[in-house]
C-alpha cells in the first residue's frame, strides 16, 4: 500500500524543447521495488509507488541521459538490492550511492564497487525517522575511503548548525543534496544561504541543483527557485551536478512532469558550457575518474 497522501510519478511526461549534451548524466534518480522481488524496509517512513529499473531505462532514453547516478533512498533502508541490480543491468554508464550500515565488511563494499557504487548517503532529515549516530558514520567514512568513495549528505537548513563540524572532519569529498533544501523565497540574502554558501567554500563540498519542485512555494514553472540556483552554480560552477529525482518520493503538491523539469536547464545554465559542465563534465570528475 502507498503512504497516504503520496502521488505516483508522471506517467507521459513532455519530450524535452532542448538537446542535451552528449554523455549527460541524470545525478540523482532512484529505483523502487518491485515490491514483490525488492521488498521495501519495514520501519520506512512511507511506501512509494513501484519504479524499477526499467521504467527508469525507459525514461532516461526519452530525456536524453546517456548516464545516471541511481541513489538509495530511504525506503529500501540499508538493502541496496534494487539499486544494484539496477547498476548491473545498466552497466558502466550507471552508477550508485548506497546506504550503508556500520558494520557493513569490506568484501560488501568491494562487491558495491564492482557494481558501479561510488559513495554512501547520509541522511539527517529528521521527519524521515533515520537516526544513525555520528560515530557510525566515522565507522562507515573510514571503510569506504580507501575505496575513493565520497559522502552524499541529504539535510534540511535547521540540521546545518548541528552537524558543520562533522562536515568539515569528513576526508572525503562531500556532495550535498537538493541544494541543501534552501528556503528559496528568503532569496540569496538568507543566512541559509550564507550558511550554505560560507560551507561551498572548502572545496571538497559539492552540490546538486537539481529539486526545484520540492523547494517552490509557488509551483510549476518553479521560477522562484531560480536565483538561488543561478547563484549556487556561480559559487562553485565546478562542484555542481544535476538530477531529476524520479520518481519524485513524498509529493504531494503535484505531479512533477521530468520532461519540463529537464527544460529548466536552459534557465538556470543559459551558456552552453554551464550545461556542459552540469550534466557531463562535473559528474565525469565524481564518478567515472577511475
Amino acid at each position: 500500500m502507498v503512504s497516504a497522501g503520496y502521488l505516483a510519478f508522471h506517467p507521459n511526461p513532455k519530450k524535452p524543447d532542448i538537446s542535451l549534451p552528449k554523455r549527460a548524466c541524470d545525478a540523482h534518480c532512484h529505483v523502487f521495488g518491485p515490491k514483490n522481488v525488492f521488498p521495501y524496509a519495514k520501519n520506512s517512513s512511507y511506501i512509494p509507488v513501484d519504479a524499477p529499473k526499467e521504467t527508469l531505462f525507459q525514461r532516461h532514453r526519452f530525456l536524453g541521459f546517456d548516464r545516471s547516478i541511481i541513489v538509495q533512498a530511504s525506503c529500501h533502508g540499508t538493502d541496496n538490492a534494487a539499486m544494484i541490480d539496477a547498476l548491473i543491468a545498466g552497466g558502466d554508464d550507471y552508477r550508485g550511492v548506497a546506504v550503508v550500515a556500520p558494520d557493513i565488511s569490506a568484501d560488501e563494499l568491494q562487491k558495491m564497487h564492482e557494481a558501479g557504487v561510488r559513495g554512501v548517503r547520509f541522511n539527517f532529515v529528521k521527519r524521515l525517522k533515520v537516526n544513525q549516530s555520528i560515530d557510525d558514520r566515522r565507522k562507515i567514512i573510514e571503510k569506504i575511503a580507501p575505496l575513493g568513495w565520497h559522502v552524499v549528505v541529504y539535510m534540511e537548513p535547521e540540521d546545518l548548525p548541528d552537524i558543520e563540524t562533522f562536515l568539515h572532519e569528513i576526508p572525503l569529498p562531500v556532495v550535498i543534496d537538493h541544494m541543501g533544501r534552501l528556503p528559496v523565497a528568503k532569496g540569496v540574502s538568507s543566512p541559509e544561504f550564507t550558511r550554505l554558501a560560507t560551507l561551498l567554500q572548502n572545496d571538497k563540498f559539492w552540490l546538486k541543483v537539481g529539486c526545484p519542485e520540492r523547494l517552490t512555494e509557488q509551483g510549476p514553472p518553479y521560477s522562484d527557485v531560480d536565483e538561488v540556483a543561478i547563484a549556487l552554480i556561480g559559487l562553485i560552477p565546478d562542484q555542481v551536478i544535476w538530477g531529476t529525482d524520479w520518481p519524485h518520493p513524498n509529493m504531494k503538491s503535484h505531479i512533477p512532469d521530468d520532461g519540463f523539469l529537464v527544460d529548466r536547464l536552459a534557465t538556470i545554465c543559459p551558456q552552453q558550457s554551464q550545461l556542459q559542465a552540469l550534466l557531463v563534465d562535473n559528474p565525469d570528475r565524481l564518478y567515472w575518474a577511475d
